[in-house]
């Protein structure tokens, strides 16, 4: 059976879309080329999952993505807030919090650049199945502020405090194949193979007892939504000082230009 869904009250959104087949369901981001997101997206997507949780015929999902990228993060290239007003990613980091209290498995078909909160999205799932072609980057510090989305939290937790310092110093970007080679992401195919692969991973997990499964789950993340939770709540508030930088103001327009910033401490 395939079914068309839609998050509750989103019926007619075109940026995102939710569909069923057999007991996996696939949430695909549609904002494409680049899948920037924002305030309305991550909310969307939390309402998206939690439908799926609420569905007893849905025991995995699969998170994609079309277009070019996976999820470039947050679009630093849209108009700056009014004079007065403050970037504040509270709300955002608040709503993605949602995304971790599932129980359900969850696999990440990333297929292109996962790049700052996207890399952050990418680290929701239990599994990140990718390609050569991919792109895995916390580059926040590349743009002058604290990392975010959960990533001082997930990303240690993931592939150990003294890799992940690295690269949320550096900003480093890594791709598909360095990514496996750390723990980042789990499965190297074809491009054109990742949606398929990802898709076959959680037909697989769905054989199998659907409550040992997600008990199983809750052992193993045990303590990680009260920790995400703890985490964007320090990295909100550094991040909304950095803001006011001239550091971060530094970051965004080399960004534009294309050019290495040049930092000062400020």
């Amino acid at each position: 059976m395939t079914a068309t869904m839609h998050p509750p009250g989103n019926r007619e959104t075109p940026d995102l879309s939710i569909h069923r087949a057999g007991h996996t369901a696939t949430v695909e981001m549609c904002r494409p080329p680049h899948n920037f997101f924002d305030l309305q997206l991550i909310s969307r997507l939390a309402d998206a999952f939690e439908t799926l949780q609420a569905d007893p015929d849905c025991r995995a999902i699969v998170l994609a993505a079309q277009g070019r990228s996976f999820c470039a993060g947050a679009d630093f290239s849209a108009p700056a807030p009014p004079a007065g007003e403050r970037r504040d990613p509270a709300e955002l980091y608040r709503q993605a919090v949602r995304l971790f209290t599932v129980t359900k498995p969850v696999i990440a078909a990333v297929h292109g650049p996962a790049v700052g909160g996207g890399l952050g999205l990418a680290l929701v799932a239990d599994f990140r199945i990718t390609c050569s072609e991919a792109r895995f980057s916390a580059n926040f510090t590349r743009l002058g502020f604290h990392p975010g989305f959960a990533l001082s939290c997930t990303l240690p937790r993931l592939i150990g405090p003294q890799k992940a310092a690295l690269l949320l110093y550096t900003g480093r970007r890594l791709n598909g194949a360095e990514a496996v080679r750390i723990g980042l992401a789990d499965e190297l195919v074809g491009q054109d193979e990742v949606r398929s692969r990802a898709q076959a991973l959680a037909d697989e997990i769905a054989v199998s007892a659907p409550i040992a499964v997600e008990s199983t789950r809750a052992t193993l993340r045990a303590g990680l939504v009260e920790s995400v939770r703890a985490a964007v709540e320090r990295e909100a508030g550094e991040q909304r000082q950095h803001f006011q930088t001239s550091d971060f103001r530094e970051g965004v327009v080399a960004m534009a230009q294309r050019r290495d910033p040049v930092f000062g401490r400020r």
